[in-house]
Formats: C-alpha cells, structure tokens, sequence
C-alpha cells in the first residue's frame, strides 16, 4: 500500500496539502512528511511487486466539492508517483480511481488515469461504509471506463459475497484484513457462510472446520480442539484460524478461474459460489 488509506483512517492526526501528507506520530507526537516520491522510494525499498500511487482515500459520506478537490489531487499525485518509479522486469505501478459515488468523478478518474499509463487500475474509496448495493454501484459506472486489458484491482474488499459480485463485474483483484483479522478472533470461513469457534456448541465437536476443506487445520485439527487453543488465547489458535481463512479465500479464486475458463460463471446465483 501506498499510504493513502492512512491519510483516511489518521485523518485526526494529519494535514493535507498539494505537496503530500503531514502526519504527526500517536506515539510521541512527533511529525512526519510523506510525499507522493516518498511513498514511492518508501515501497521500492521494500521491493513491492506492485507499487501504488500515493493517494487520498476519500472518506464516505462526503460531499461532491470535496470528493472532487480530493480526485484531482489524486490524480495529481499519480502522476508525480509515475515520475518517480523506477521501472524494471517483474515489477509494476498501478493507478488508483477515485471520486466517491459520483458517476462523473469516477469517470474523468479513470480516463485520466489511463493517459498517464499504469500497469493496472485499482478501484479505491469503496468498502469504506457505503454498503453493498451502492458498492455495485459504483463499480457499474466505473468499470467501463478502465483498460479491458489491463488489471482491474478492488481495494479493501474482503466479503465473500462481495468478492463473488464484483468478480462477475470484472474485478481480477482484492485485498482485504478480514480474513486474518476474523480468524484471529475465531471466525472461521467455511462452504455457504461463517462460524464463530468459541461457541458452546463445538466444545465436543471433532469434526473439522469445514469438511469440504483440504488445508493444513482441517485435515489435522478439530473444531474442540480449536475452540480451546482461542478461548485459552493460544497463539496457535490464532495461527490456525487464519490459514483455513487464507486457504478458503485462495479457494473462491480458484474456483473463479476454472468457471471463468469454461464458461459457466454467470450460471450460479452468487450465494451458490461462495
């Protein structure tokens, strides 16, 4: 990541300006400065495969002045963050669309962005508390105006049906903290919806996670035991938790290659693929 979801979510500890991002540390106060060509360096040092431009994430709801002001200064930003990478094999940079919910400020996104040339487009400022059917939304007005040939990327998008939904729109990528962050609180992802493992009910349970999974938890590890390893707060639980959630999520995609491959995606109701 680039740093522009943070210039969101710390918006109580930043200034904005044309030249970057001013953050102030929660720590000790102390103040830092991140600049479209830092984020840049910053994510060449760490040897990014794929390096984002730096952005402003913006938050929802918000008005039409501001979301416009924030695109365009994104728009600004990508094209400091193309000068500033260095272009080698086996590496790439992506543009980042936004503009809210606004059809228009989407649309001159995403068309300016392809002139300056990217390797792939993500979609970002969604996921962000608009909801489910205005997410849609957003990616049906959107979508159309990206590269057909190019990767269409999907910011903070982790739900499974959200997943399913805009991979039949035309999204290729996601990535999303839920399933870590679920696993490591004991939800689990299994074949036609979740379960919470610290329920009563599976204390004496010694069936796996999901009997339709072959990862490494299930095929070793039963429901009893990993109600006990997460209600003892053992970091194994944790762990475990988060590698069916990881697999389950590797699973969906791969599932969505082989229908997209023969044809038959758009034959299943969403709710049927997940």
């Amino acid at each position: 990541d680039s740093g522009g979801f943070q210039v969101m979510s710390l918006a109580k500890l930043r200034k904005i300006s044309d030249d970057g991002v001013e953050f102030r540390s929660h720590i000790d106060g102390r103040k830092y400065f991140l600049s479209p060509k830092k984020s840049i360096e910053i994510q060449h040092k760490l040897d990014s495969n794929i390096t984002m431009i730096f952005d402003e994430c913006t938050p929802y709801p918000v008005n039409y002045e501001y979301a416009k002001k924030s695109m365009h200064l994104s728009l600004k930003w990508a094209k400091e963050s193309k000068d500033n990478f260095i272009d080698r094999d086996g590496y790439g940079i992506f543009g980042i669309i936004q503009g809210s919910i606004f059809e228009d400020l989407r649309k001159e996104s995403a068309t300016k962005l392809k002139e300056i040339e990217f390797d792939g487009y993500a979609i970002g400022g969604l996921a962000v508390g608009e909801g489910h059917d205005e997410m849609l939304k957003v990616l049906d007005f959107t979508i159309p105006h990206t590269a057909n040939h190019k990767p269409r990327y999907l910011m903070g998008v982790g739900k499974p049906i959200d997943i399913v939904a805009s991979v039949k729109k035309g999204i290729d990528m996601f990535d999303c903290v839920l399933p870590t962050r679920s696993g490591r609180n004991g939800q689990a992802f299994i074949t036609g919806g979740t379960l919470n493992i610290k329920n009563n009910k599976y204390i004496s349970d010694n069936s796996p996670l999901d009997k339709n999974c072959n990862c490494y938890t299930c095929k070793n590890y039963s429901k009893a035991y990993l109600n006990h390893l997460i209600r003892s707060k053992e970091i194994l639980g944790s762990v475990l938790m988060t590698w069916h959630n990881i697999s389950y999520y590797q699973n969906l995609m791969r599932k969505f290659r082989k229908l997209i491959n023969n044809g038959t995606l758009y034959e299943y109701k969403n709710e049927e693929l997940i």
